[in-house]
This record gives C-alpha cells, sequence and structure tokens, in this order.
C-alpha cells in the first residue's frame, strides 16, 4: 500500500536573533538603570550649578544692571548680603571633628564664591566674558568638590563622622564626644531609644560611661536612664540605650505561677523590665545555685519583692522555706506565714539555726554523694532549701555566714541575705564574694550601689540612686538572667495580702515536708521551732485549699488550666509530682511560748513583759538533780578534784565516790537530755559543773567529752566557748 505523502507546512524556524536582541535590550535596561541608581545621588551639585547661576545672574543683570547707579548699589548689597550668609554658613557650621570642619570650610567658601559671582553678574551680566568662564569652571569645580566628598563619605572613617547626626548627634556635640561616633539611633518602641556607638583611636568605652550623667542631664532624663554597655567582642564598640519613657509607672500586677506544685527549679517571675519583658529569678535552674544579696534603703521595695518570691516558693514541691527576720518579720509575711516552713523571729532562735546550718550541709552533701550527685537536683532524695535572712549583721558572725555561703551551695541551700547597705560592717567582704546574684533597689548615695552591684553595672550608669522614691525599681543580676539584662531596669510586682493569703493556702496539699536528713541534722532547733509552717501533712489541708481555690476561682484566677503566664525560651513550667517525704521520726512538742498565742493587737512592751516572765520561770527550773548538794554552787573553774578548802571560803566538802565511766557519761548525758525536754539549748561548760561534780570528775573530763559531743554531732560549739545542743544523747537521731 502506497504510503501517504506529509502535506503539513513546516513550524517556521524560531526568531534566534530577536531573542538576542530582546535579551540584549533587558541587560542594557538593567545597566542603565543600576548606573543611574548609582549616579542620580551625584546630580544635585551639577544641577545646581548649571540652573542656579545663570538664572539669577540674568534676573540681577535684567533688574538693576540697565544704569550705573543702580547696578553699584545692587552690588554693593548682594555683597554684603554674601558675607553675612557666609559668615551664617560658618556658624551653623560648627564642629569640633576635622570632618565637620571640612565640611564647614567647604560650605562657607561655596557660599562665598557664589555670592562673589553674583555680585559681578550685576553689572557684566551671567553671559558675557570673563563672567561665563568663571560659570563654567568654578560651578564644574564646587560640583566636583561635592561629589568628592559623597564619594568619601562612604569610607570607613568619614563614614563614622557623619553618622553623628540628629537629635543624638548634637548631644554628642553638646557633651563632648568628639572621638565617638553615633549611628543606627531607633526607638524601641518600648520607652528607650537605643544606638551604636564606637570610639576612635586613643579613645575608650569606660570613658564615655563616665559622661551617662551629663547626657542624662541634657536629655533631662533620670540619671539611670542612660546606660552604656560595652560589645563584649570589640573593645571600641558599645551600645548606649536612653529610656525615655516610663512604662512602669503605674505598678506592675502580680504574676500567678502557671500551676501549683511546680518543680524548684521552675523560674520565678517577680515583675518587668523597663522595656514591658518578665523579670524572671532561675536560681535552681541555672548552671550555678549563686547566692542572692538583696539591698536598699528602708521604703525602697524589698519586702514586696520579698513576699512575691516567697509567695511562690510557698507554691512548689519539694522545697522548705526558712526565714530568719527579727526585726518585722510577721508584719511583713504573716499573712503567708503557712507557706514558711520556719518563721524565726527570736534571736536565741536565730542563732541556733545558723550554729546548727554546717552540720546540715554536711548530711546533706554525704547523701548527694551516695546518690551520685555534684550537686544538688530534682532527681536527689533531698528537699530544696531557701534560706532568707534579713540584716544579717544582727543574726550571726561573720564568720559562720562565710563558712555557709561557702558550702551551701552545691547541696541545694539557696542563701538570701537581705540588708539596707552591704558595708563591710553589715556583711564582710568574704561573704559578698559568696553572694554571686544581686537585687538592688533604691539607695541613697550612688556609691552604695558598689556594695551589692558588679562593677560593670555600675560603671555603665546602672545605678539605682533614687533612694525610697521609687519603690520596687532597681537592678538584679546572676540567677539565670542575661547578661544584657543586668544593667536595665527592673520593678518588682506588687503584691495583694488577701491573694497571697488564698494563693499559698490552696498550695497547702503541694507542700513538701523537709526531707528527713536535713530535719535530723538541723536536730532540737528544728524540732523544737516555734512556728512550723503547713504542707500536705497538715490535717485538713485538703480542705484547707478547697476553700482557697474557691476563693481565688471568684476573683478569676484558676489552675486547673494554667494561667496565660510566659515561660522563657528552652523551658517548660511542667508542675513537679508531690514525692512523699516520711516526717521527721523524733517528734518533740512545740516551746510552750509561740508568737502564735499572742494577740496581734498586743504592744511591744507587753510582748516584752510575757517574754521577761516566761524566762523567769524557766530559770527557776533546777537544772542539778541534787540541787541542795555541797558542791551545787561551785562553779567550772573551781578546782573541784581537791576539795579539802576553798581558798575564798574555807568551806571544806566530803570527797565524791567516783563513778564508772559509763555511770559518769549518762549523769551528764542526762542533764543534757533534761534541758532539752525543757527547751533548753544553749549552755556554756559552767552550767555543766554541778554534773561533772557529781560524776566525781574533773574539768579535763569534761572537756573531752564536750569535744566528743561535738564530733558525734550532739552539740554545736561557737566561737566564743558556748554550745547548742542539736540532739539529745540519750535520743537517738
Amino acid at each position: 500500500m502506497a504510503r501517504r505523502k506529509n502535506t503539513e507546512p513546516a513550524a517556521p524556524a524560531p526568531a534566534v536573533g530577536s531573542e538576542l536582541v530582546a535579551v540584549g535590550k533587558g541587560v542594557v535596561k538593567t545597566l542603565a538603570g543600576h548606573a543611574l541608581a548609582k549616579t542620580l545621588p551625584y546630580t544635585p551639585p551639577w544641577i545646581a550649578a548649571a540652573t542656579l547661576p545663570p538664572a539669577a545672574g540674568a534676573a540681577v543683570n535684567l533688574l538693576w544692571g540697565g544704569e550705573a547707579l543702580s547696578a553699584s548699589l545692587a552690588s554693593a548689597g548682594i555683597a554684603l548680603g554674601g558675607a553675612g550668609l557666609s559668615a551664617l554658613v560658618w556658624k551653623a557650621g560648627d564642629g569640633t571633628t576635622k570632618a565637620r570642619k571640612a565640611r564647614r570650610t567647604q560650605a562657607t567658601a561655596t557660599v562665598a564664591a557664589s555670592a562673589g559671582w553674583l555680585t559681578c553678574a550685576v553689572a557684566a551680566g551671567p553671559f558675557g566674558r570673563p563672567m561665563l568662564d568663571l560659570w563654567l569652571y568654578g560651578g564644574a569645580l564646587i560640583a566636583a568638590s561635592w561629589n568628592a566628598r559623597q564619594i568619601m563619605a562612604h569610607g570607613s572613617g568619614a563614614e563614622a563622622e557623619e553618622t553623628n547626626g540628629g537629635t543624638l548627634g548634637k548631644l554628642a556635640q553638646a557633651i563632648s564626644w568628639e572621638k565617638v561616633a553615633v549611628r543606627s539611633a531607633k526607638g524601641t518602641g518600648k520607652g528607650s531609644v537605643q544606638a551604636e556607638i564606637e570610639v576612635a583611636p586613643g579613645a575608650t568605652i569606660a570613658a564615655v560611661q563616665s559622661t551617662t550623667a551629663a547626657v542624662a542631664a541634657a536629655l533631662h532624663v533620670p540619671p539611670s536612664g542612660v546606660i552604656v554597655t560595652p560589645d563584649p567582642e570589640n573593645g571600641a564598640r558599645g551600645l548606649v540605650s536612653v529610656r525615655v519613657a516610663d512604662l512602669l509607672k503605674d505598678g506592675v500586677e502580680f504574676a500567678f505561677p502557671t500551676a501549683l506544685g511546680l518543680d524548684p527549679t521552675a523560674p520565678i517571675p517577680v515583675g518587668l523590665y523597663a522595656d514591658g519583658e518578665i523579670w524572671w529569678l532561675d536560681p535552681f535552674g541555672a548552671d550555678i545555685l549563686q547566692h542572692l544579696l538583696v539591698m536598699g534603703v528602708t521604703g525602697a521595695g524589698k519586702s514586696e519583692f520579698a513576699r512575691t518570691v516567697f509567695a511562690h516558693l510557698a507554691t512548689r514541691s519539694k522545697l522548705s522555706l526558712h526565714v530568719i527576720d527579727l526585726a518585722k518579720g510577721r508584719q511583713t509575711v504573716g499573712h503567708i506565714a503557712a507557706g514558711i516552713d520556719w518563721l524565726i523571729q527570736d534571736p536565741k532562735e536565730a542563732k541556733r539555726y545558723v550554729k546548727s546550718l554546717p552540720a546540715a550541709i554536711q548530711a546533706r552533701g554525704d547523701v548527694l554523694a551516695a546518690e551520685g550527685l555534684d550537686a544538688w537536683s530534682p532527681e536527689s532524695s533531698l528537699s530544696a532549701v531557701v534560706v532568707w535572712i534579713e540584716e544579717a549583721a544582727d543574726t550571726a558572725d561573720f564568720e559562720e555566714l562565710e563558712e555557709i555561703a561557702r558550702k551551701a551551695r552545691s547541696v541545694g541551700i539557696w542563701l538570701i541575705v537581705s540588708l539596707q547597705r552591704a558595708t563591710w560592717g553589715n556583711v564582710s567582704t568574704d561573704i559578698r564574694a559568696n553572694l554571686q546574684a544581686a537585687a538592688c533597689f533604691g539607695v541613697d548615695k550612688p556609691g552604695d550601689a558598689s556594695f551589692c552591684l558588679p562593677d560593670s553595672v555600675t560603671d555603665a550608669g546602672a545605678v539605682p540612686a533614687w533612694g525610697s522614691s521609687r519603690p520596687g525599681y532597681g537592678f538584679a543580676t546572676g540567677m539565670g538572667i542575661p547578661m544584657d539584662r543586668w544593667t536595665m531596669e527592673a520593678r518588682s510586682s506588687l503584691t495583694d495580702r488577701s491573694v497571697l493569703a488564698a494563693l499559698v493556702d490552696a498550695a497547702t496539699p503541694h507542700r513538701d515536708p523537709l526531707d528527713d536528713t536535713t530535719a535530723a541534722a538541723l536536730g532540737q532547733t528544728y524540732a523544737q521551732r516555734a512556728h512550723r509552717g503547713t504542707n500536705r501533712t497538715t490535717p485538713g489541708a485538703d480542705a484547707t485549699a478547697a476553700r482557697a481555690l474557691a476563693w481565688l476561682a471568684s476573683a478569676g484566677v484558676g489552675f486547673d488550666s494554667g494561667l496565660p503566664a510566659p515561660v522563657p525560651s528552652g523551658r517548660t513550667a511542667v508542675p513537679a509530682p508531690a514525692q512523699a517525704v516520711p516526717a521527721p521520726a523524733q517528734a518533740v512538742p512545740a516551746a510552750p511560748f509561740e508568737d502564735d498565742d499572742m494577740d496581734d493587737g498586743m504592744t511591744e512592751a507587753a510582748r516584752m513583759e510575757i517574754e521577761d516572765a516566761y524566762d523567769e520561770i524557766l530559770g527557776a527550773i533546777p537544772g542539778d538533780p541534787e540541787p541542795d548538794a555541797d558542791y551545787a554552787h561551785l562553779g567550772l573553774d573551781d578546782d573541784v578534784p581537791a576539795l579539802d578548802e576553798d581558798e575564798d571560803g574555807g568551806m571544806e566538802f566530803e570527797t565524791r565516790e567516783r563513778m564508772s565511766p559509763e555511770h559518769a557519761r549518762h549523769t551528764l548525758y542526762a542533764e543534757l537530755d533534761l534541758w532539752v525536754s525543757q527547751g533548753r539549748l544553749e549552755f556554756s561548760p559552767a552550767d555543766l559543773a554541778p554534773a561533772t561534780v557529781a560524776a566525781g570528775r574533773q574539768r579535763s573530763w569534761l572537756q573531752g567529752e564536750l569535744k566528743r559531743l561535738v564530733e558525734n554531732g550532739i552539740l554545736q560549739r561557737d566561737g566564743h566557748g558556748s554550745y547548742t545542743i542539736l540532739h539529745s544523747p540519750l535520743q537517738p537521731a
């Protein structure tokens, strides 16, 4: 079969030439646009040189060049006006940098040359010789000179000088920042303006930091409103931040925890920063647990800050809160005292507590070592412990506090020392060295802030020298706070007593009692504590929590679905399950005198009278098993074995029968056990003289026994020869 021939016309060949032309046109158009964009900024001087002189010259020649008199007067007037305008440009262009001086000279010369040419153009006209030549050559040179300045402005050195424009540029000139370039100034939208600064060779950022007071005065902002922070990677650069609006002046609302029963490592929201970001503390979640120094004058906001921290900690599981406040403990935290495991207001109890802490630290360290942990973590069987001490100088010796601060960090004890001025007389430099975190509120003198805040913070201008006029405002460092936040003002939350009380009551079932190891190491000091906070082992804890939750719900606060409180990036606030921690094995009744038994309205004089009466009653209880014995009046320093004669009184005693070592030791232990049952935990060696004589022993024997009891953790010896009973030697620890 014959194949049919294909009769369809062939497709036309592609127009290769037309495509190449189109591509070429596109390339040319792109290059032309790029060239135009690059050259357009340099055209204004040439446009001005080409149009303004001939137009102005023709105008003045037409108006006044017809007659000699009018031409002379017009020339004189233009010459005088040009001179005045040149002087004005010279004055307005005043500057201290080389670039500013050169630009002023160039601008003045341009005005003077233009005025001189225009003066001559009145009579000669703009297009006659040599006026035309001067216009062509002179105008081209002037335009080219300005183009050269534009090109040089893109260089590194000139660019730094040219960036000192606008308000901050005028400020730099006003405060003599001759070697400081200010660039990229912009508002943050959060009440502050920030700009990058760079110093020329020979200048330092530290020198710029010393001028923050002058900057604040020039801008009419508070002295702490200007902060200059150096760039950690470039010593010639830094950042200046100027706070132009106070976003916190109306107060900061208390931020509720995201849930009840959070782990101790969850961060604590305590307020807001000046830019509106949340002020977090993250002590147990940080890489290193840093003890905290809180400082500020009366009325600066320390108590409000403390209540915020306490309220959050009181809602945590596996955490025990101990507070020492000898001045106004219940006045400050009475409404949330249920969440404080141990609130100490008695000086004697405070000293006993401080003396017992080293034993607790050692015991906790042994447990962590057995658990294979280098530092405390939620995986440990131990509770986290927070110790807050108000005016530490009134509570403990420097050596005791220094030892506690040095050793407590790794065993999960967070130490917080709060006082008005952390001078060497109130807290030693060794203690301050171990308080690596700081929260500094208002101080009366700028120099006082250096006792609390690091030098890098105060050097930057972050000094809260406003006394008590701005309560709650301050600066904070450490505790997991990013370093770029150390120099930013913050304000702590405002608290409501009824709300915090309900919050603490609602968290009762989530609070764990103190772990057995720490409770046993604290001994009788803890077992006989005057104040006992509530926890999940407290009878009626669930009912108390239910009532508090209902009250909070009526106030619009709920925890079932969580609260919309933000959490720092990289960390999730997940409630930690409450772990069962057994109650202490030894339950000793509390001392008969407790602050809770006293009327809150009672005067201080009445309180003192009752306390004196209580001490008098206890003092009347005889401590010697044989109070009427002939030896009962002897002191420990008397020569007990040589009972032949008393040199002072000539009294003779019958020699006592020497007891066996076990019987003698039991006599001594029975005396200590009796004191424990009476609530007497402090004594001096002389108080044991009757028991020593009754055992037929000498002072050297007593000293040896006391030393052995200290080594066994039964007693704690202070630096002045007195002792504190930690455990009864006749009862198991």
